[in-house]
Formats: C-alpha cells, structure tokens, sequence
C-alpha cells in the first residue's frame, strides 16, 4: 500500500542544520514560525484560541533508518520507537509548541524542536484531553525532572 501525505505549510527554526540540535539547545525557548501553505490557510480559522498545537512534520534531512540509535543527549542505541529520533522508518516527527500569535497564515510559536525548512504536515489542538497524569519515562527518567520512573 502506498500512501501520500501533503505538505501543508513549512518551519522556519533558528535551528539551520542537525548540528544546532545539540545538548545545549533548548527548545522549549526556540521561536520560530509555521508557515502554512495560502491554499490551506483558511484551515487555521479559530486556532487563535488554543495555547499549544501538536505539530506533525517530516524529517526531511534524514535519508535513512535503524531500528537501534544514539539519542543525541545519550550514548546508548536505543530501540528507535521509545526516541524522537529522526533516522525511523517513516521519518514523521510530532512536537508540542505554544503559539504565540497568528499573522495570516503565520503561526509565531515557541518550543521549535525542527530544524529550519521541515515540512509541515499536519497541525492538532493540545487540549486537556492530551493530557496524561503520572506516565513513566522508560530511560528518559533519569534526564528528565519530575518525571515518573
């Protein structure tokens, strides 16, 4: 089966290259823009009301797969599907980031975790229903504070 998947609109990141996403990047700081495609912007209609969006994009700089990677802040191979990192099967990222404003068919956003140019491929609410109370973090745990082991 093969399936297609539309670009809606694109990042612009203050991260330029997969060497800006080192351990000392911050994302949950980092600016940037959803700039959504015009022949999708009428989409965006009543998303001024929501603090945070889920974003799925495409890691369109990773060209390969392993089941087993390096985190970046972590020099274990993990199995690929308990990491965000990009080198997976599909190459799909979501993130969280918190909008700020929207400009026509800009989102201003905080909490940019792309790299600057990756494609867009849909956008959600966060809402409360999102919202998971007491989850453990796997091997997480330890660079995460207050999280639940």
């Amino acid at each position: 089966m093969k399936i297609e998947i539309k670009r809606i609109g694109i990042i612009h990141s203050p991260c330029k290259k997969p060497e800006d996403m080192t351990r000392n990047f911050k994302p949950e700081f980092a600016e940037g823009e959803i700039e959504i495609f015009k022949e999708y912007e009428d989409g965006l209609k009543d998303i001024e009301g929501f603090s945070h969006l889920k974003v799925l994009c495409y890691f369109h700089k990773s060209e390969r797969y392993s089941l087993h990677v390096k985190p970046f802040f972590d020099n274990i191979a993990r199995g690929v599907f308990s990491t965000d990192h990009p080198d997976r099967p599909n190459h799909i990222a979501l993130t969280v980031v918190e909008l700020l404003k929207r400009e026509g068919n800009i989102l201003k956003v905080r909490g940019v975790d792309m790299l600057d140019e990756t494609p867009v491929i849909d956008i959600k609410p966060y809402t409360s229903i999102d919202r998971i109370e007491n989850i453990r973090t796997g091997w997480l745990a330890k660079y995460m504070q207050g999280s639940q082991k």
